[in-house]
């Protein structure tokens, strides 16, 4: 996924989806259209424009369609909810400013919109019909025609305001001069990077200051309660060994579950994306040139992979160098799709054009439909099969452990041990926020552990590790530590203050000696640190062991030989020497300004359509128009 989310960058546009091709979590987004919302107002309320609603059924709704082609990690599902939510509101937004403007997409408009979409709809100028069109639409889009043409009137509608902010926004020579020498002013630095880290396995605190920083506060080092937990464990892993998969279970398995060992006609394939959506003729032409140029420079053996790391505009793909996996027939649009599946292994598509730009694909892997053998999946089947077995084995032991334990308070650990073949063990004491390793850290196991009264036995709890029936055996309570309990997290706590005065020193007294004359090399060394140089990097680049080249903008506006810092970079300090500083060569700027204008009008257009985003929400909610509910968010847990 791409992603995640970047509102402000991406423009996500979850209610319009795929049919308007606006940059979405993924390609594979792109490729595939989303559901609509339904529109419908709900209880549940999250939000109010004017009269329009959106509400919880409204934002599930468009978090299914999601997660139906993008696993979505559990903990990440309230910030895809906000983010749905702020496209839904934003889009009841537009609609109500459109009527409060006087603007409104007309048929013809949205007819014509709909033919660049879906132009098998006509043969010449002769619509196909209802029946066909309706059919194609459902094909395609998987929507029926009244959504699918209310989505396009929707996008259509917010081009127009986006057209209507930004069609006003230029970039000026000086803006464009300073964007290039951003980009084209290079400096090479002579550099130190001391790190506390490094320092703390040589210092050693004496007894004296460990027994000092002791007494200066002991109220830091309580030891909170603790126990010794004993547990019988029926060991999935010892079920896993033992038990044996027959090949007559195998190849029933195999016959039962034939249809999913089919596998489509498939292509693997790598692209390039350049986008034309919300563009004007003129710039498409120019977007088709830079297409054009990037195909050349692919057919003289350029590497496929670079060109879409350094041209594509697709953030799903981008940094994978284009790589969009395997796909199906019938999973992406039809120019993409006839390409894609037409071309050879190893072969390179011309430009081809569809609703979301152009794109240059390349064929990495293909497979004609065949259905796999047994002895193809054999293995594969037999995991889960084996994983299965023992899982119900061990779900069966733990039934009978809960059984045995409801019937008698009086069992004991081992007894029980003993009757159903468990493996009993025993824990160090552990605190509250001890992690309990031996059983696999399960939340669960952790309550009960410190729920318990002593002898008590716990009913089975299901682990990593397999089920698991605990019984306390020791409490050791809460106390103020000792200094003998508490000098490990003492001297811990004593060598990170020191290592960081001492990092901070050993950057101070480097800066102080280069700036008065000694070479910086041999300053460095002398303190005991690994001097280093920099290749030549320009303000949005990078330095290998710092990182981003923003943390070091000051440098650009130093001479050679001067010196910078100490100056923290994370937890660490950087000293460093300007050694070489290289202006932006002037005779580039014609080469470079096209593609400089290009993304600096890209640029303050995204801010000002942000900002007239931004306006607009301030002043429905300033009128009384907007009222948002936020708290119901907390009810949005999942979605089904």
């Amino acid at each position: 996924m791409a992603g995640a989310f970047d509102n402000k960058k991406v423009g996500v546009r979850i209610l319009f989806g795929i049919i308007i091709g606006l940059i979405a979590l993924s390609m594979l987004l792109y490729l595939v259209p989303q559901g609509p919302q339904t529109g419908e107002a709900s209880t549940d309320t999250l939000a109010k424009v004017g009269d329009q609603t959106v509400s919880v059924s409204d934002v599930r709704l468009q978090l299914s369609e999601i997660a139906k082609r993008n696993n979505i990690p559990k903990q990440l599902e309230g910030l895809y909810a906000q983010q749905i939510l702020n496209q839904l509101v934003f889009q009841k937004e537009i609609e109500y400013e459109a009527k409060r403007l006087g603007i409104s997409v007309s048929e013809k408009e949205r007819a014509d919109r709909i033919r660049q979409y879906l132009p098998t709809a006509y043969n010449g100028d002769t619509f196909v019909g209802m029946d066909q069109y309706a059919a194609q639409v459902q094909q395609r889009f998987q929507l029926t025609v009244p959504v699918f043409e209310e989505l396009v009137r929707q996008g259509l509608l917010e081009e127009k305001f986006r057209k209507l902010v930004t069609d006003g926004v230029s970039a000026g020579p000086a803006e464009l001069l300073d964007e290039f020498r951003y980009r084209n002013e290079k400096i090479k630095l002579d550099y130190a990077l001391i790190k506390p880290e490094d320092l703390e396995a040589k210092i050693a605190p004496t007894e004296a200051e460990i027994k000092a920083a002791y007494e200066k506060d002991k109220s830091k080092y309580q030891i909170p309660e603790k126990r010794v937990v004993r547990y019988a464990l029926a060991d999935t892993m010892r079920l896993l060994r033992d038990t044996q998969i027959s090949d007559e279970e195998l190849n029933n398995a195999y016959k039962q579950n034939l249809q999913q060992f089919n596998v489509p006609n498939r292509v693997h394939v790598e692209h390039i994306l350049l986008f034309t959506k919300g563009k004007t003729d003129a710039e498409v032409i120019e977007i088709r040139k830079k297409a054009e140029d990037v195909l050349k420079q692919a057919k003289k053996g350029a590497k496929f992979e670079d060109l879409a790391k350094k041209y594509s505009e697709d953030p799903g793909t981008k940094d994978k160098g284009g790589d969009l996996g395997w796909l199906t027939q019938g999973q992406t649009v039809k120019e993409f799709e006839q390409t894609a599946f037409g071309l050879p292994v190893g072969g390179t598509s011309d430009v081809v054009q569809t609703v979301y730009g152009f794109h240059i694909i390349k064929v990495l892997e293909k497979e004609t439909a065949h259905t796999k053998t047994l002895a193809e999946v054999k293995d594969a089947l037999r995991a889960p099969m084996v994983r299965q077995k023992a899982d119900d084995q061990a779900a069966q032991t733990a039934d009978k452990l809960s059984s045995a334990i409801r019937q008698s308070n009086k069992t004991s650990l081992d007894e029980l041990a003993q009757k159903f073949n468990l493996t009993v063990a025993e824990t160090r004491p552990v605190g509250p926020n001890d992690p309990l390793l031996e059983l696999g850290n399960t939340p669960e196991v952790k309550n009960q552990v410190f729920r318990l009264r002593k002898g008590e036995l716990s009913l089975p709890i299901k682990t990593d590790r397999g089920y698991v029936v605990l019984s306390i055996k020791d409490i050791l309570p809460a106390h103020q530590g000792s200094l003998e309990e508490s000098r490990d997290k003492i001297i811990s706590q004593l060598k990170t203050e020191k290592a960081v005065q001492e990092a901070k020193s050993k950057a101070d007294e480097l800066a102080r000696r280069v700036k008065a004359g000694e070479k910086f090399d041999a300053a460095a060394k002398a303190l005991g640190l690994d001097p280093k140089s920099t290749d030549s990097f320009a303000r949005n680049g990078s330095v290998s062991g710092i990182g981003n080249a923003k943390s070091l903008s000051a440098a650009f506006a130093m001479n050679v030989g001067d010196v910078g810092g100490p100056q923290t970079v994370g937890a660490n300090w950087v000293v460093y020497r300007v050694a070489e500083k290289t202006p932006a060569n002037p005779a580039d700027f014609e080469k470079q300004k096209k593609e400089i204008t290009d993304q600096v009008l890209q640029a303050k257009r995204g801010l000002a359509y942000d900002t007239f985003r931004t306006a607009l929400e301030g002043r429905l909610k300033k009128e009384g128009k907007l009222q948002l509910m936020p708290e119901k968010m907390k009810n949005f847990t999942s979605f089904s």
